[in-house]
């Protein structure tokens, strides 16, 4: 993993606030709006998943509490640090603990509450059991105590928030509940205590429904908030990677200090079977590292003196001793912490339709019950006041929008955390969505499709020559020239343990090649042009020369003690993923084009083995932004895939554009999603978890939007007049807190993708 990767940074970080007592989708729309309100904000956008509202601006961190508060709502300053929030995640186990305290509680209280009441209707026997032993008014009174012990102690968090929510003309999720709850505990008590005042054959009690429905939503509460836990285990999983000790040399031995403490250029031990403490460099010993965590490869990567190490990656068998080279939250381990948390707390396009529709919901639903109430009160049968009443009840109650409030965060949060998993980052959320409509893939050449440097790929002899002497002979008279091609033969002697010769006297032929002596014998390299001034004929090699052209390589002949022995090709090698990720993106649906500064000879031969589509050869920087522009124009939405400098202007002109993770900070910095594998296979990830992340989301607001608007004229009654059917209050309940579960259950599918 290149050194650069470790220098990856965050966006601009905006001021982050976190917001409690949000309890549904009109919630977030309150706090948006109330912050968008303070002078100098010029952004604001709240996630109900995540909790957490990012505001970019001017405004001050108190003003924007002040606004928070003046809403109804907690809110709490968020440091810009990378660490997980451990005081949000005490809370939320705290808050967890509460509501299984409470659901437990509410479930014991009403429990009696339902047999008494509904097995009475339900069961002959049992009205009967209880007329000849308790009687039916004690059965009132023992349901009053019960359900009013469930409305004070684990129901009074509904009242304590839905009511001052209604004061404020702003109801919410609470509120439905406390009115719908309350409405039908009042009737009951004006039938248990004064029944003289209402009217002939409505003098009924429905204690049951106030006491379940508090157990039930409880029931779908504690559920939620168990699964919203879940799909936040990508960042718990990645914090989990940091090292807690370091080995820091100090005074010559060995000190074990907590990783907090180390600072750049403290010189570490790493032992076998350890994590990495810090990002560093390798100052002496060897090992290998398994790099899976940043980036996906599951092949552990060697480490010699002066390669580079990231904290939290895991030492095999080896021992190392590194130099800190970036520690806390320079770290690169720190800063895919950061990009995953702001990917998951983004808003996407999609939501904002959402948003505008939950904001008004509450108060639509509140006039639906109204009307309900009214309708059945002047048009239902006998006794109309109790259809009135149950009908109304259940409108509140199965109308909660905290489904669709839901739907997308959950799904943003686990499908960029199992995007980090698979070595994917989204430093962007709204790449998510954009990344589906992608029509066109282009792809930068150098460092993307190829490895980026050159590299020794053909080397033939002729009889009577043995290819390593060939090639120690060759090296030894190129080891005097820093050309890349020389550099690439030297390279590809030295990886295979070869001894170079001494060199003798070395010459440089202008516009030929190189001759020198190595170990007495002389040594010429260069062109074919070169073997024919000497009088060698190069026909021997004349197949591989035009198998070398048609691969876009240009040949070099070497030649030992005046006889032709070798051609020779150095090239940029493709990357070995190259070929299955372009073959996976045309499965996807997908063109590929390949835009690059290159010449067009070389760059057709690549993408002639590899079956890209399109070509755009020889192009400064800026003849790459025009090359996007005119695939945008011709076939839609493009993805760039690049990784120098000079791809950045079009990997921001581009619709979606991605970083390979080896490449230079500024492509990143361009980039809206940064591949850390460093190879192609990670754009056919990235688009095809887009295309599952949005499939999620879609199907979570088909059944947020579609349960609500099916099954509010249900609970209304509008089945009641041709089937005789009706939603009692307490099923609406239940539909109500398993609305809220599926949609996160739904969205923890994403967890155990795979891809494809």
């Amino acid at each position: 993993m290149s050194e650069s990767v470790s220098n990856i940074s965050a966006s601009t970080a905006p001021a982050d606030l976190r917001i409690e007592g949000m309890s549904c989708a009109s919630c977030v729309g309150r706090v948006e709006r109330a912050l968008n309100a303070v002078p100098g904000v010029t952004e604001a956008s709240v996630n109900l998943a995540t909790e957490r509202a990012t505001v970019r601006g001017t405004a001050s961190i108190d003003a924007l509490l002040a606004a928070v508060e003046k809403a109804g709502y907690v809110g709490k300053a968020l440091e810009s640090d990378t660490q997980v929030d451990e005081e949000a995640a005490q809370r939320k186990d705290a808050e967890r603990a509460a509501l299984k305290r409470d659901l437990i509680l509410a479930t014991a209280l009403a429990l009696p509450v339902f047999v008494l009441e509904m097995g009475s209707h339900l069961i002959p026997a049992m009205h009967g059991l209880i007329m000849r032993s308790i009687g039916m008014q004690w059965s009132w009174l023992l349901q009053f105590v019960l359900t009013t012990l469930v409305l004070i102690i684990p129901g009074r968090r509904f009242y304590l928030l839905g009511f001052p929510a209604l004061a404020r003309m702003a109801p919410d999720m609470n509120s439905l509940v406390a009115v719908g709850t309350l409405a039908a505990y009042a009737y009951s008590v004006v039938a248990t205590f004064a029944p003289r005042l209402l009217p002939a054959g409505t003098v009924n009690v429905y204690y049951e429904a106030a006491a379940v429905i508090v157990a039930l939503v409880l029931l779908g509460r504690f559920l939620e908030a168990r699964a919203k836990g879940r799909t936040s285990e990508a960042i718990k999983r990645l914090v989990g990677l940091q090292a807690r000790v370091a080995h820091v040399l100090r005074d010559g031995r060995s000190v074990d200090i907590p990783v907090e403490q180390v600072v750049e250029g403290d010189v570490l031990e790493v032992r076998p079977g350890e994590r990495v403490p810090v990002d560093g460099e390798v100052l002496e010993g060897g090992s290998f590292v398994d790099e899976s965590m940043i980036s996906g490869e599951p092949v552990p990567v060697e480490k010699i003196v002066g390669s580079t190490v990231v904290g939290g990656t895991v030492n095999q068998t080896g021992a190392f001793a590194l130099r800190a080279t970036a520690v806390g939250g320079k770290t690169l381990l720190a800063q895919i912490i950061r990009m995953v948390e702001q990917a998951q707390g983004a808003k996407l396009p999609i939501q904002a339709l959402v948003d505008r529709v939950t904001m008004w919901f509450v108060p639509a639903v509140m006039l639906a019950a109204l009307a309900t109430f009214l309708v059945w009160l002047v048009f239902g049968p006998e006794p109309a006041l109790t259809f009135a009443l149950v009908n109304a009840v259940a409108v509140l109650i199965i109308a909660c929008p905290c489904a669709m409030g839901l739907a997308t965060p959950t799904s943003i949060m686990v499908g960029t955390g199992r995007g980090a998993e698979l070595g994917v980052l989204f430093r962007k959320g709204e790449a998510l969505q954009l990344l589906k409509g992608a029509r066109v893939v282009a792809v930068d050449k150098t460092g993307t499709v190829t490895e980026g440097r050159p590299a020794l790929t053909d080397l033939e002899v002729t009889g009577g020559f043995a290819r390593e002497h060939v090639l120690a002979m060759v090296a030894a008279v190129e080891s005097r020239s820093e050309h890349p091609i020389a550099r690439a033969i030297v390279e590809a002697a030295e990886a295979q343990g070869i001894a170079l010769p001494a060199l003798g006297e070395f010459e440089s032929v202008t516009g030929m090649g190189v001759r020198a002596t190595a170990d007495g014998v002389r040594v010429e390299v260069g062109a074919d042009r070169y073997m024919r001034e000497l009088g060698l004929s190069v026909q021997v090699f004349a197949a591989v020369a035009e198998r070398l052209g048609s691969e876009g390589k240009s040949p070099l002949y070497a030649a030992i003690d005046g006889r032709l022995a070798a051609i020779i090709a150095v090239a940029d090698p493709i990357k070995p993923q190259s070929r299955v990720a372009i073959d996976t993106l045309h499965q996807l649906g997908l063109k590929v084009a390949m835009i690059t500064g290159d010449n067009a000879r070389t760059a057709r031969a690549i993408a002639d083995q590899l079956g890209i589509d399109e070509v755009v050869a020889e192009v400064l920087p800026a003849g790459k932004v025009d090359a996007v522009k005119r695939l945008k124009t011709t076939h839609g939405a493009v993805a760039f895939v690049g990784d120098g400098i000079n791809d950045a202007p079009a990997l921001a002109e581009a619709d979606v554009g991605l970083a390979i993770g080896t490449g230079t900070d500024v492509a990143m910095e361009s980039a809206d999603v940064v591949l850390m594998s460093g190879n192609l296979q990670g754009v056919p990830t990235a688009i095809a978890l887009s295309r599952a992340t949005i499939g999620n989301i879609r199907q979570n607001l088909f059944w947020a939007f579609a349960y609500n608007t099916a099954l509010i004229p249900v609970a209304a009654g509008v089945l009641y007049p041709a089937f005789g059917i009706l939603l009692s209050p307490v099923f609406a309940a239940g539909a109500m807190a398993m609305s809220s579960v599926f949609v996160v259950g739904n969205a923890l599918r994403l967890r155990r993708w795979r891809g494809g």
